[in-house]
């Protein structure tokens, strides 16, 4: 070890070696593709395994008179049957506000509301046995919609409102004015792998849980709760789930403690794994919105007063209905500054599911709608959507006055100038708008639009305290290394990046890292790998484990060749000590000989953040990150059918982790973003029951929804604040970037009525709602 053997690279080529950056495929690639990778329903299944299925309510709210189980009892291969009485603990799933119960008491509240579980031999006789239950019922009245649980005064929480300025006297000093509604629809998360919990009884009380789920700490808890344990009893694992975007935040937590209950009463292990209908049957979804909107602009088309009254469809329970709407709130703005504004969120209690977590959490809904004012103001006038709202941008960073949000935070890192005129330059947004206008002066059926539109998207949890993180990282005498987090994996690629933080502060390749199950054993109190901040949080944990254990190999490897510690360099698996090259696998057995400490764990609190929750101000965020999108659609104005031709998008990635990934993050959040906008529907009919609730009902974009040309980039920015090497999160924020399709729609509608006419449109833009807002147009064109 001591003997000087040849460099691998020149000190200088050393110093300059980097993993981050690097476009690493996803560490569980091969085995997704080879279909090796082990989710929850995979795991070999322990002797006298049962199956459990949930016996659901077919009424949206009404009390139980009776309920008889016995005929439930009696199907083939049942082995018990639980309701609310045979719960421990605390009947509660609620994350915030405790009104959400595991099993329904003595009303049910939506159709789809579990009041049983039946536990039997196999998954299929558990879901037979499920729907043979008797009940009578003393129906109670419904209430559906975001409208109705406004006027009946139905709120999950107490209505917000944000205030700056003066709105009613910037009201009377504006020039023009409109005001309108819009309507936008939920969205089903859809995640590939339903919910699932594996609950495995342990000796002395114990209970293990293997949980397709965001959030192992709140379901340590839940289940903790609901069996009357102490924490340390319950161990909760995951070590990836078939996507989740938000629908496994919280609501994963009645699985779990479905399965943990009959676990811990039968003494044996229970699975309890969703069928797809019985999945968009009992969650929530994305919250559908509806809003009344006021706004005074002046001829140039800038905003001068602002009034918005949003209303969500929260749903029976609370769930996370309250952050959502506060972060519509806080997002309302996008990348326009609104001198005088009047927003007033309310979350409607509805007989309908308990709406939750979804990619943005409340910051899509908060934005949609002020893209679509702007994009009224520009047909009001006659311009260019592009000229109104760079009138409206924020003010560069240097610019007092125009850069402070509505709830008091200082925009310090906007980008979206610089960002928008790359965009507007690349896809050639001028020339093609003209030419968009030249087909449609000769199309008298088809016509196509177009649309560009920015985001900024805050980074952060709401909740200050939920930004924090921790990590544990192993060095083996080989050499090799094992991290530990408390982030999850769904796809996104957290675990790939974590691995690529830590090689590069050990400097070795990436191949020698490996990261383990996130588990409640390991890294425990944990925050849900949820607004966009995994990456960002779990990265600096296992940074800073990491950066300890670099530092004792430093200090190690500095005493043993007698070169000072800052003249140490790792890079690649190698370490250059002066003179001498060594491997990193032979300093690490040296270490260890030596009884150098080879573990470290680590840990990350987000710097500067706060939030008033009474006052609605504070600086909520991190930093912000910035994105724009040019897209290009035709519609059939007979059929209301439509395509999407082209897609220009160009996103604030900041120094990109892994390009690769983040790219495929953007991609996929541009399609599914498009899908809430434009085809996924969800409907519920008169007496509150879902009847969108299986693929072949719900729409979903398919690969023919891509476009020919869909052409993502990073643009290149350093990010200002202290990130994980100075990266921006990827997750939610792109989601925005196809606000663009739906406004291109509206565009191509428009054009019906010469641009005279705000056609309209709802989102989703179905084919149904794309021919009413031709109606429309066409009707007041001829009125």
């Amino acid at each position: 070890m001591n003997s000087k053997s040849e460099a691998f690279m020149t000190i200088g080529a050393a110093k300059g070696w980097a993993e981050v950056g690097q476009n690493h495929p996803h560490e569980s690639a091969i085995l997704h593709v080879l279909g090796e990778a082990t989710y929850t329903d995979d795991i070999p299944e322990a002797q006298g395994t049962l199956h459990a299925a949930l016996g659901t309510s077919p009424k949206a709210h009404a009390r139980i008179i009776s309920m008889n189980l016995d005929p439930v009892r009696a199907m083939p291969g049942v082995v018990d049957v639980l309701t609310y009485k045979d719960i421990p603990g605390t009947n509660d799933c609620g994350p915030i506000i405790h009104d959400d119960p595991i099993l329904a008491e003595e009303k049910v509240e939506y159709v789809g509301q579990p009041m049983f579980v039946v536990i039997a031999k196999t998954h299929d006789q558990a879901r037979h046995a499920a729907r043979k239950a008797e009940i009578q019922w003393e129906e109670l009245p419904a209430i559906l919609t975001p409208e109705a649980a406004r006027d009946a005064q139905s709120f999950v929480v107490p209505p917000m409102r944000l205030e700056r300025g003066n709105a009613a006297e910037a009201f009377k000093k504006s020039k023009n004015f409109l005001k309108g509604t819009l309507h936008v629809g939920g969205q089903e998360q859809f995640y590939l792998e339903g919910q699932i919990s594996y609950a495995l009884p342990k000796e002395g009380n114990g209970m293990h849980v293997y949980c397709s789920t965001q959030h192992p700490t709140e379901m340590q808890h839940v289940v903790a709760h609901a069996l009357h344990y102490p924490s340390h009893a319950v161990q909760v694992e995951c070590r990836r789930m078939g996507g989740g975007f938000g629908g496994k935040e919280s609501q994963s937590a009645l699985w779990a403690a479905c399965a943990a209950v009959a676990a811990a009463k039968l003494r044996k292990p229970v699975k309890l794994r969703a069928d797809r209908d019985d999945d968009m049957m009992v969650t929530g979804k994305r919250h559908c919105f509806y809003y009344e909107y006021e706004i005074g602009y002046d001829d140039n088309g800038l905003i001068t007063a602002a009034k918005v009254e949003m209303v969500s469809r929260a749903g029976f329970s609370a769930d996370l209905s309250a952050p959502v709407a506060t972060r519509a709130v806080c997002h309302f703005d996008n990348t326009y500054y609104l001198s005088d504004v009047d927003i007033r969120a309310m979350a409607g209690k509805t007989n309908t599911q308990s709406n939750t977590a979804f990619r943005g959490f409340g910051g899509p809904q908060g934005a949609i709608c002020i893209e679509y004012i702007v994009d009224e103001i520009a047909r009001n006038l006659g311009m260019d959507q592009l000229d109104v709202r760079k009138v409206n941008f924020y003010g560069r960073n240097d610019e007092e006055g125009r850069n402070v949000t509505q709830y008091g935070q200082k925009v310090k890192d906007n980008v979206i100038h610089e960002l928008v005129a790359q965009l507007e330059a690349d896809s050639n947004y001028r020339e093609r708008r003209k030419a968009v206008d030249a087909f449609n002066a000769t199309s008298p059926v088809l016509k196509k639009g177009l649309a560009i539109t920015p985001v900024k998207f805050g980074i952060a949890f709401n909740v200050t305290h939920f930004n924090q993180a921790g990590a544990l990282v192993h060095i083996y005498t080989d050499g090799s290394v094992l991290v530990n987090h408390g982030g999850t994996e769904m796809g996104q690629g957290i675990n790939t990046k974590v691995c690529q933080v830590v090689a590069h502060e050990l400097g070795i390749p990436l191949a020698k890292v490996r990261a383990s199950a996130t588990d409640t054993s390991k890294v425990a109190n944990t925050s849900a790998t949820a607004a966009s901040t995994g990456a960002d949080l779990n990265g600096k944990a296992a940074q800073d484990a990491a950066a300890t254990l670099n530092k004792r190999l430093r200090e190690f490897a500095a005493k043993t060749y007698n070169v000072p510690p800052e003249d140490i360099v790792f890079a690649a698996g190698i370490v250059y000590a002066g003179e001498v090259t060594t491997t990193f696998a032979d300093l690490v057995a040296a270490a260890y000989l030596a009884r150098v400490q080879l573990w470290s764990d680590g840990f990350y609190a987000t710097p500067g953040l706060s939030w008033d929750r009474a006052s609605m101000t504070g600086n909520p965020f991190g930093y912000y990150a910035y994105g724009a999108s040019v897209s290009e659609v035709i519609v059939d104005t007979l059929t209301g059918e439509w395509k999407l031709l082209d897609v220009n998008a160009l996103y604030d990635a900041g120094n990109s982790l892994n390009p690769a990934i983040d790219v495929g993050q953007v991609e996929g959040a541009f399609i599914q973003g498009m899908g809430w906008l434009t085809t996924e529907e969800l409907w519920w009919n008169k007496s509150g029951k879902l009847m969108t609730h299986a693929p072949s009902t719900y729409k979903i974009p398919a690969v023919s929804d891509c476009p020919d040309n869909f052409n993502i980039r990073l643009f290149k920015n350093r990010n200002p604040f202290d990130s994980i090497h100075r990266s921006k999160a990827v997750g939610e924020p792109p989601l925005l970037l196809p606000f663009s399709v739906f406004l291109a729609i509206r565009n191509a509608v428009s054009s019906v009525g010469d641009h005279k006419v705000n056609p309209p449109l709802r989102a989703p833009a179905t084919s149904e709602a794309i021919l009413d807002a031709v109606e429309a147009v066409k009707a007041k064109v001829s009125a």
